[in-house]
């Protein structure tokens, strides 16, 4: 996947995924009003270069304003103006195949572990709950979005985290693969991810592909 298409495909299934407005369309790629403290809208930049990293920088004042930026964050660091920061959490864009399994298969949660699924709003979100009741792993998938990623149709995958106190047990690998059935037995044939530095391994193993760096730049307050 080139890096236009996949963006387009991950910020539309994003917004899905957040239920914020439909991303706008800009010259240098993508704006998406989050409406958050500290993450008030976000510009993501599918081919960016310096020039328009550093006008937008130059342009966007407004304290919780961030970019997305599919280059590597040293480059993009140099490209910054004052009031910008590159925290220390690099990102990376992946995608994978997505194939339904016949028969279905069924991940089986580790003993004691229930799994939950439902679908709200076009977005389809799985939770696994601990023995004690507590919350143990979840994730979820924007249905089957048009990301124009080819044939077939792109699905989302957002917000998959797995607790502290319940890593190593594989359930992380439980919620992506109930994640990506879902999505294939909705027509989906690719998958688009943002995967943190700690994803990135869990991916991997599962098969999914490394796309390229995705660098997040936010605005601080000018005091």
């Amino acid at each position: 996947m080139d890096s236009s298409t996949i963006t387009a495909a991950w910020v539309a299934g994003w917004a899905v995924n957040r239920s914020t407005p439909a991303p706008v369309v800009e010259p240098w790629g993508y704006r998406v009003d989050v409406g958050l403290p500290g993450h008030v809208f976000r510009h993501v930049l599918p081919e960016p270069d310096e020039a328009s990293v550093r006008k937008l920088c130059e342009t966007v004042t407004e304290p919780g304003a961030w970019l997305k930026v599919l280059a590597p964050p040293e480059r993009v660091a140099g490209w910054i103006t004052p009031g910008w920061t590159v925290p220390d959490d690099p990102g990376y864009m992946m995608f994978s195949a997505l194939r339904r399994s016949i028969p279905p298969a069924v991940p089986v949660p580790p003993a004691g572990y229930t799994v939950e699924t439902e679908t709200r709003d076009g977005v389809f979100r799985v939770r696994a709950t601990a023995p004690d009741g507590s919350p143990a792993a979840r994730g979820q998938i924007a249905g089957a979005v048009d990301g124009g990623a080819g044939p077939g149709r792109t699905a989302v995958v957002d917000q998959v985290e797995t607790s502290r106190n319940h890593r190593r047990r594989g359930l992380g690998r439980l919620v992506m693969r109930t994640l990506e059935t879902a999505a294939a037995d909705a027509g989906a044939t690719t998958g688009v991810l943002a995967a943190t530095r700690d994803g990135l391994g869990l991916y991997t193993s599962l098969g999914w592909r490394l796309q390229g760096p995705l660098t997040g730049v936010v605005r601080g307050s000018d005091d």
